[in-house]
């Protein structure tokens, strides 16, 4: 599946929404924080790659709580309702406090090697699904935010119609069903929306 095309509405809301994603990520949990991208950084080194794991894919791990969120550096064990991961076909892996730090993360990964699995929480619930066939609700609004670990982060369900359903929970001219993507379809642009400045640029 491909993102929405530069023309789209629900192209042009999410760009314009970008500039709330940099602003909630900034804000998001700064007791737990490692700044990624900052200055004096090796510039050759990839942000994630001191966190990334061994993940032998097929199914999920058990998230510990010697575990670290390879995007910013909190732990997943404390957000159970929020928490990702995902494997590549290498054996690799890392793991992810919320739905958002899994965007930025597929977006930009520092491990050359597809990604072969991923999960990630079915929202409002503990429940982990299949990401890569799950479907994402695109929020973009700052006023969607309510205690979330990082800011601002897409909703994650495993049926589409829930997250059909879940639009109705916002104005109608806030959310259509083109806000709606497949994991397939997140680029930088759109990973950009929730974790803003972490979101490295092309190589």
């Amino acid at each position: 599946m491909t993102g929405p095309s530069e023309t789209d509405p629900s192209r042009r809301r999410l760009l314009g929404a970008m500039g709330i994603g940099v602003t909630t990520s900034i804000a998001g949990c700064l007791g737990e924080l490692v700044d990624n991208g900052t200055e004096g950084e090796d510039d050759d080194e990839h942000p994630f790659a001191d966190r990334v794991i061994d993940h032998p894919g097929g199914e999920s791990i058990p998230f510990t709580d010697d575990q670290h969120c390879a995007v910013c550096n909190m732990r997943p064990t404390g957000y159970a309702r929020w928490q990702s991961q995902l494997a590549h076909e290498n054996g690799e892996g890392a793991v992810f406090d919320t739905p958002g730090c899994l965007f930025a993360y597929y977006a930009a990964p520092p491990v050359e090697s597809p990604v072969s699995d991923a999960w990630t929480t079915n929202f409002g619930t503990t429940e982990l699904i299949d990401a890569t066939d799950a479907h994402f609700v695109l929020v973009t609004d700052e006023d969607g935010v309510d205690n979330e670990p990082m800011g601002l982060n897409p909703r994650p369900f495993a049926a589409r119609e829930d997250a059909v359903a879940y639009l109705d929970e916002w104005d109608a001219e806030a959310l259509t069903e083109e806000d709606i993507i497949e994991l397939s379809a997140v680029d930088r642009e759109i990973a950009r929306i929730y974790r803003g400045r972490r979101v490295p640029d092309e190589p």
